[in-house]
């Protein structure tokens, strides 16, 4: 028998909304079982890391690889390859980004099509894409992202893809590039997620951050947003939901790349679920199991926080936040209890 959910007394009663959409979460999570083999439960790619940004896809991929996905990339810029590697052994780290300075010192200018064709020969391999830690904004990069994204969503199956940092960035300069797309989850800070709104044409009211939530994800056609905040609004633009589990009070740098990891686990098992590699009693649609895995990666990041706020207080760094994975899934949500069978 699965370890159950672990009690915390520190966790509040859940009103019965959040009981709902947790149940809903729970059936997202596979069950442990001797028939699956490497890489069935999860072959998450983080699409960043650049000269000066090494730190933000490390987070992100070991945040997903701590939940639970067999298999963590890291598609970085060669300047930052090394040094990514040397975080941790556990990471599958490939330079294929390319920048203008890297091509300054190449001898061959490639076109996109090509700077981008060994990135994309991995589509097939890959549950998820997230997009966007530690990517920064050299136009050559973007203008790969760019085609990744395109490439994902015409794949045969799409590709869901998680986009937060620069890779709102590049969206709010091309919302085309997601919009209708309901494989793709965002997730902007409050300035970002003006700037997404101010770019589209949707105004905001201030007083009602859910409904400002669903309107940009109508604008944008379906996508999922979290607007992350005190607390974190969740739409797809047809349901939407708020996650207000307690968080640490250090706002420091990188915890957001504990969500992106955790949304990149939750959607390669989303993506699971959805093929039936267990039984499953109750069938969700696609859109129910999007705002599941979407509100899924927000609890866990917020009880990371708050469980690593507890133990450093102010000193807390977003490494803190990757101790806790395990033992915040372990408390909010648990193992599945029994074994499943097809």
């Amino acid at each position: 028998m699965s370890p159950p959910a672990q009690s915390d007394s520190s966790i509040p009663d859940m009103t019965t909304s959040t009981k709902a959409m947790m149940a809903k979460v729970k059936q997202l999570v596979p069950p442990m079982l001797e028939k699956f083999h490497k890489g069935q439960l999860g072959r998450v790619a983080v699409i960043g890391g650049s000269a000066e940004y090494t730190g933000a896809p490390y987070f992100s991929a070991m945040a997903s690889a701590r939940l639970g996905c067999d298999l963590s990339y890291v598609i970085c810029e060669p300047s930052a390859a090394q040094t990514i590697k040397s975080y941790s052994p556990n990471l599958m780290v490939s330079p294929l980004l390319r920048s203008t300075k890297s091509l300054a010192m190449s001898q061959f200018d490639p076109s996109i099509e090509e700077m981008t064709s060994p990135i994309l020969a991995l589509l097939p391999r890959l549950h998820v894409l997230v997009i966007g830690p530690g990517l920064g904004r050299d136009d050559i990069t973007l203008k790969q992202v760019a085609a990744i994204i395109k490439a994902a969503r015409s794949h045969d199956p799409p590709v869901p893809l998680v986009l937060d940092a620069d890779g709102l960035f590049l969206i709010n300069s091309d919302p085309d590039l997601i919009k209708g797309y309901k494989e793709c989850i965002l997730t902007p800070n409050v300035i970002e997620f003006a700037r997404i709104a101010k770019g589209v044409g949707v105004s905001l009211d201030e007083g009602d951050r859910n409904k400002d939530c669903e309107n940009l994800a109508k604008a944008l056609g379906g996508v999922c947003i979290i607007q992350k905040g005190k607390v974190d609004h969740i739409s797809t633009g047809e349901g939407t939901t708020t996650c207000d589990f307690e968080g640490g009070l250090k706002r420091s740098g990188g915890q957001g790349d504990t969500l992106t990891g955790s949304l990149g686990t939750f959607l390669a098992w989303r993506q699971a679920y959805h093929e039936g590699l267990w039984e499953s009693a109750n069938k969700m649609s696609r859109e129910e199991t999007l705002l599941a895995a979407a509100f899924a990666g927000s609890a866990i990041t917020r009880e990371c926080s708050r469980k690593a706020f507890k133990k450093n207080g102010r000193s807390l760094q977003a490494s803190d936040l990757t101790d806790e994975v395990h033992g915040s899934f372990l408390s909010l949500i648990g193992e599945p209890e029994g074994d499943s069978k097809l």
